[in-house]
């Protein structure tokens, strides 16, 4: 226990600082569908999502990667023709939708936004819905690093291999371009940006919404249109979007929509608070030591000096901060000892991440 302390002033003394640590996530299809013949896809007996493993679920080296499910607004034409889980698919969508999107002035939950304002603009009714693992996207997703393809069209009996077909290519690429700059912060789940079909930001081609701090990507049900397409719903062996997603229970429809995605690829973010801490020591002040071997316990001499008239030497070890009532709260352990004596002034510097 020391004998002084050294109070810290709060203006001079103390500093914060925010560190954004970023890492590369690429997630192939052949992990999302294929590579494990759909054994690390876990169904549940509700039958709500779909959840996606990097490897057989069973196994204890497996991890999470995401949940994959899908559902549509009351006033959807889905709704009125769904005829499995019709209720769970409207639930799920406005789930989402109030935690995502929030409520509107009279208390109703709002509905998927296609330009991301909020206001009487296009919505989206029919959506598809992606909920990364905090162990991939950490506290955010970083902004403008998203990108997922996609296969639309019709596909074979290999699902994995799309036929291109006359009025555009078979798989498209859906971004957040440019969301570093143009990301909204509307949401009651934190920052959110608009995802593009193609390249560059343009709300005319707005395909769906990515929600940063909550890791949730949503897409519209249209986003698998085929390019030139004259049925906007896109095709799923022989049959539209529509009517998978009414006429199957929703694991079957996240089967065919997993079959889909070729790669998805963004950067992870971890925020990195510090404080730092200012510990200035004088020349006057620490040259002596608590640690009951440094003087003689008979004479009370410092056992460092060889003259009566040498200064009092010490070497510093160990940084201690204390709250006011004198309880310790953190120690700083230094790499080597730091000699002090009246000679000198130190200034040490301790960080406190968290």
């Amino acid at each position: 226990m020391p004998s002084k302390f050294q109070t810290l002033n709060a203006a001079t003394d103390i500093a914060t600082t925010r560190t954004l640590l970023h890492e590369s996530i690429p997630l192939t299809g052949t992990i999302v569908s294929g590579t494990y013949a759909d054994g690390n896809i876990k169904n549940f007996s509700h039958g709500m999502f779909q959840s996606v493993y990097d490897y057989p679920f069973l196994s204890s080296s497996a991890n999470h990667i995401f949940d994959i499910s899908l559902g549509f607004h009351s006033t959807s034409p889905l709704s009125g023709a769904a005829t499995i889980q019709n209720s769970k698919k409207i639930n799920i969508y406005n789930q989402f939708a109030q935690i995502l999107m929030g409520y509107d002035h009279e208390g109703s939950v709002q509905q998927f936004d296609k330009d991301g304002e909020l206001g009487a603009g296009t919505k989206h009714s029919s959506m598809v819905f992606l909920s990364f693992s905090r162990l991939l996207a950490k506290d955010e997703i970083k902004k403008g690093s998203f990108s997922m393809k996609i296969g639309t069209g019709s596909y074979g009996a290999s699902k994995a291999n799309f036929r291109n077909q006359a009025g555009g290519p078979a798989i498209v690429t859906i971004s957040d371009a440019d969301a570093q700059n143009q990301y909204k912060t509307n949401s009651p789940a934190g920052e959110y940006g608009l995802l593009m079909r193609g390249a560059g930001y343009d709300t005319d081609r707005a395909v769906g919404l990515i929600f940063y701090q909550a890791g949730v990507v949503a897409l519209t049900s249209s986003v698998f249109v085929k390019s030139g397409s004259a049925d906007n719903t896109g095709f799923f062996t022989g049959k539209t979007y529509a009517q998978h997603a009414t006429e199957n229970a929703i694991s079957g429809t996240c089967d065919v929509i997993r079959s889909r995605i070729q790669d998805i690829t963004f950067n992870n973010t971890t925020e990195l608070n510090s404080r730092i801490y200012f510990c200035r020591a004088k020349h006057n002040q620490f040259n002596f030591s608590t640690n009951k071997t440094y003087t003689v316990p008979t004479t009370g001499k410092i056992r460092v000096k060889q003259e009566e008239s040498d200064s009092p030497v010490a070497y510093i070890t160990t940084v201690g901060l204390y709250n006011s009532a004198g309880e310790l709260l953190a120690v700083a352990k230094l790499s080597e000892p730091l000699k002090k004596d009246p000679t000198n002034e130190l200034n040490l510097r301790v960080r406190l991440d968290y």
